[in-house]
């Protein structure tokens, strides 16, 4: 992979995809903005990369917040100068699975947030930095949730379809500033938000493995893997594109 010492944000890091992420980069010699809204996360992440040889920072962010994401884009650049790489990972999934006709305001307005607003926030502020240096890489995490229905689940769902086509159409925008933009879509994949699902729903496990073609939930190490792949010099004429890791289950 042909990231080292690309300066690169993870948001959402400090567990699950994003954490694999950020670890991920740094193992091949990137170096790493930690970006969590748990500052104790957040710098876990960070210990663990140094101790393992590498280079990264905690930066404590709510990408809900559009001051505190121009405080993570200000902090990156203060510190290095430029930023080549953001991956959009923060998300969160509803309080409650319900139908569309029961679902609450509360859990809407919270999701959308963060899974939409958020990403708009980041993907903003850092073209505009990108602009400016001549050029950068963006790598959405959307999900399978993005592609096809997901019951239950409106929010989420919402979100997820969104950040697909705004990936589509800012990679048109700016396909000739040098700036790439693209997204991977993963189906059930071990991390918080399936776990939250699971402690809600034990049945489900089965029912969900059933849906894969592989019969297992996929591993946050092989999404960061495809991540830091659509980040590298290695895929210079991918842009605008989808990736999706789902272990067949949409098929």
């Amino acid at each position: 992979m042909e990231v080292k010492d690309k300066i690169v944000i993870v948001t959402g890091s400090g567990s699950g995809i994003g954490a694999a992420t950020a670890k991920h980069f740094a193992k091949h010699q990137a170096k790493v903005i930690v970006s969590d809204i748990r500052e104790d996360k957040a710098q876990k992440i960070v210990d663990e990369i140094k101790a393992d040889g590498g280079e990264a920072i905690a930066v404590i962010s709510n990408v809900a917040k559009f001051d505190e994401v121009e405080q993570l884009i200000e902090k990156t650049v203060s510190t290095y100068g430029q930023l080549d790489v953001i991956v959009n990972n923060a998300g969160i999934g509803p309080s409650n699975m319900a139908k569309t006709g029961e679902y609450t305001l509360e859990d809407w307005d919270s999701v959308i947030a963060v899974n939409q607003t958020g990403v708009f926030y980041c993907m903003k502020l850092a073209l505009q930095q990108m602009i400016k240096q001549g050029g950068g890489n963006i790598v959405n995490i959307a999900s399978l949730a993005g592609l096809k229905a997901s019951l239950n689940n409106l929010s989420y769902s919402a979100s997820k379809f969104a950040v697909v086509g705004m990936t589509k159409s800012a990679a048109l925008e700016y396909a000739t500033k040098n700036i790439r933009i693209n997204a991977v879509c993963p189906g059930y994949t071990e991390s918080a938000l399936l776990d939250k699902l699971l402690s809600v729903r034990p049945d489900m496990d089965q029912m969900l493995k059933s849906v894969i073609p592989m019969k297992r939930y996929g591993l946050a190490e092989e999404i960061a893997e495809a991540v830091v792949w659509l980040a590298s010099d290695n895929t210079k004429f991918i842009t605008g594109q989808t990736i999706t890791l789902d272990g067949g289950t949409s098929l």
